[in-house]
């Protein structure tokens, strides 16, 4: 069965019982061209007044999300850095920080492997050399906050993600041939899309992040809903009772949702939340 033949909303049977909805960021609820659907924050209000959370669940940091979703923040949750920091009504309800002996062992790593840019996510900014200030465009489309340093080595502050960007695009191919069994067995490593490959402590990503999350809303995983389209999002996918991938996720996440929305370009996640409020008007 292609991705394009899965059930759809209008075959999910207890969709008006979602008291959760997750979406992933880029390629899901963003368009390629990095946009946000239109009038999206009406849409977050509105299932704010239904007893909906509407969750951003991202590896981007909390702060680039926050201002993504400027004036929003009170309506909403914020899963950040793929579950390693978690932010609900405007106050933070999780945090897992790594240690400063371990994330310079991860940076330490990366130089001496030398195909991608360390890049050192902390709770207030991203830290990065200066040499890879040549990326600085693209970095700020994820990191709203960086300090540029001359070297990494001093670095001393509180981190709950370390990320490695491949500016050639071959983050999966990296992934598989050294950092997934060099670190798979200390961390959690995920691909996130073809350019970033994430690490987080073990344990956190964004199933447990959803998880976290469900427990502290008092809301049933059952009753949860995620909308997904790569590496990064399958634990999230598996752990709610409505995962839905967008229809331009790649095949083989197929296996990991039961359910298909339009694509990110079609504003799929919108559609789905329009009829979310169609079912609970």
């Amino acid at each position: 069965m292609s991705i394009h033949d899965m059930p759809t909303m209008f075959d999910d049977a207890d969709l008006a019982r979602v008291k959760l909805v997750a979406s992933d960021m880029d390629c899901t609820l963003l368009a390629d061209d990095g946009s946000m659907p239109p009038h999206m924050a009406e849409r977050i209000r509105a299932l704010a007044e239904r007893g909906i959370v509407f969750c951003a669940a991202s590896g981007r940091p909390l702060y680039t999300l926050r201002d993504m979703f400027p004036d929003l923040t009170d309506y909403m949750a914020l899963l950040s850095d793929n579950g390693a920091a978690i932010s609900c009504a405007g106050e933070i309800v999780f945090t897992d920080l790594i240690d400063v002996a371990t994330y310079h062992e991860l940076i330490d790593f990366t130089l001496a492997d030398g195909r991608g840019c360390p890049v050192v996510c902390g709770i207030e900014a991203g830290y990065l050399r200066r040499c890879d200030a040549v990326y600085d465009d693209f970095f700020r489309r994820f990191f709203t906050q960086i300090v540029y340093v001359d070297s990494l080595d001093d670095l001393d502050v509180d981190v709950n993600k370390y990320t490695v960007y491949f500016p050639d695009k071959t983050a999966e191919e990296v992934y598989a041939e050294t950092y997934a069994d060099a670190w798979g067995g200390r961390f959690s490593v995920t691909n996130a899309g073809r350019e970033w490959i994430d690490m987080m402590n073990k344990h956190v990503d964004k199933g447990t992040g959803i998880r976290r999350l469900c427990e502290y809303l008092g809301i049933p995983l059952a009753d949860a809903l995620a909308l997904g389209d790569t590496y990064n999002d399958i634990q999230m996918l598996e752990a709610v009772g409505h995962g839905y991938v967008v229809a331009n996720a790649e095949e083989h996440m197929r296996a990991h949702a039961r359910f298909v929305a339009p694509t990110n370009n079609e504003r799929g996640v919108a559609q789905v939340i329009d009829r979310l409020l169609e079912l609970t008007d």
